[in-house]
């Protein structure tokens, strides 16, 4: 491994009065960084939605085509979540995190300014692949850092306003490719312009994230809130190999798969309405281009207060267990997508309603299933966990919200595909049932 990504070595600890302040200072710093650092990810990796209008009429690409394409960050995604998590977990999450995101720039900037770039749909796919790959790197370290700085009994409430980075680099995105267009006035600014803002936050992130407590010269964050959960001991504080994260933590856990299988229902109704909105916006409902970019950037606002109720529920009325909170939200989000597909496209208020709604609702079961990862496995581990649950909700979810349901437009109408969201909507609630008894017995104190 490159000697950058190396965890950062321990220092020695702090003097008992400088523990507290510094420990205070850092945490919020860190969180900051991995807040904007994971949020201008967004601006690299739904950009290129908000140009698949834009390559249909400019160049003649069908959705089907571009579904495809953008499976290929699916398929990408889901891989390096797992494998790029396993080695976030034994790396510095300070780079890594940063490393990612500018990668990641820097291919939408080329897909943005070269026109070989955009010349076919192999080429395209190709990028948004490599793309895909290098966004794999963001979550994990994320995970990395939050399980390190934030103990188990304070990490709900962290990771549902750290998860507002989805939404915050969801929103912005939006307005980024308007105004890219507005300044050079071409259409690729939608692709070039998101990658240069991405790049000049991967720099602050750099500035502000730390790897560990440890390597500031700070005690375990176990120790500092004297928060210690069921399984822990002092030998979790080493770093883990990589057979023995798979195989010790991952492969034998069956909590961890029944989530890992909701979470592919979560995520294709997720990304099946999101990624497809300023299209069906504009050819279902009449919209005008400019009217379904705010209204897909909204539905990202809209995650805010859902998520933060989702997290305040899961650690408040249910005192730490995620399934029930995330059966209440997908039921709530079956009839929020069922009106968003009936409602006629004359009232506008009424659609764009509905839209929000899954906006407020669909979030927070992403977060909570991310919680559950962590909660589940060693902080050691954590990346992988993740990774887990986010190689079925991009290779299998995505994949299927991309390629699957662009083709399914294209053969059979808009109508087929939303039968099929909320069918996805159905599993989700089922699969995350499964793990309502046990979760009780390996979660709660």
């Amino acid at each position: 491994m490159l000697n950058i990504f190396k965890p950062a070595t321990h220092k020695p600890q702090l003097p008992a009065n400088k523990i507290s302040p510094e420990y205070k200072r850092l945490r919020l710093q860190v969180f900051i960084g991995i807040f904007i650092g994971y949020a201008a990810y967004y601006f690299v990796r739904k950009n290129f939605s908000f140009a698949v209008k834009d390559l249909q009429d400019s160049l003649g690409y069908s959705k089907a085509e571009l579904g495809f394409a953008m499976s290929a960050i699916s398929i990408a995604y889901g891989l390096s979540k797992f494998l790029m998590g396993n080695v976030s977990d034994r790396s510095n999450a300070r780079y890594f995190l940063a490393t990612g995101l500018i990668l990641s720039a820097l291919t939408m900037i080329f897909m943005g300014f070269s026109p070989i770039a955009t010349s076919s749909i192999g080429i395209i796919f190709a990028l948004l692949f490599i793309n895909g790959w290098v966004q794999g790197m963001g979550w994990p370290a994320c995970g990395r850092v939050v399980v390190h700085w934030y103990s188990i009994k304070e990490r709900g409430t962290t990771m549902s306003i750290w998860n507002l980075a989805h939404n915050v680099g969801g929103f912005l995105v939006g307005p980024l490719a308007i105004l890219g267009v507005e300044l050079f006035m071409d259409w690729q600014a939608r692709l070039y312009f998101p990658g240069l803002a991405a790049i000049l936050v991967a720099l602050i992130s750099i500035l502000l994230v730390r790897d560990t407590p440890q390597s500031c010269g700070l005690p375990p964050i176990e120790e500092y809130n004297n928060d210690y959960p069921k399984t822990y001991d002092k030998s979790q504080e080493k770093e883990f190999s990589a057979k023995e994260i798979f195989l010790k933590y991952i492969f034998n856990n069956k909590m961890l798969w029944f989530i890992a299988i909701a979470n592919a229902f979560v995520y294709l109704v997720r990304n099946g309405i999101i990624n497809w909105a300023p299209t069906y916006l504009q050819e279902a409902k009449h919209f005008t281009a400019s009217e379904a970019t705010w209204s897909a950037s909204i539905y990202e606002l809209a995650a805010i207060p859902g998520t933060i109720l989702c997290g305040l529920m899961s650690d408040k009325l249910f005192k730490g267990r995620r399934a029930p909170v995330t059966i209440i939200y997908m039921t709530i989000t079956f009839l929020a997508v069922l009106l968003y597909w009936i409602t006629p496209g004359d009232t506008a208020w009424l659609v764009n309603g509905s839209l929000w709604a899954i906006g407020f609702l669909i979030y927070g079961p992403v977060m909570l299933i991310g919680v559950q990862a962590l909660d589940l496995v060693p902080k050691k581990a954590a990346g992988t966990a993740a990774g887990l649950t986010g190689l079925f909700g991009y290779f299998i979810g995505d994949l299927l919200a991309n390629a699957a349901l662009g083709a399914v437009v294209d053969h059979s109408g808009w109508n087929a595909s939303f039968e099929i969201v909320l069918l996805s909507c159905v599993l989700a609630i089922l699969f995350t049932a499964f793990t309502w008894n046990r979760e009780k017995v390996l979660l709660l104190q």
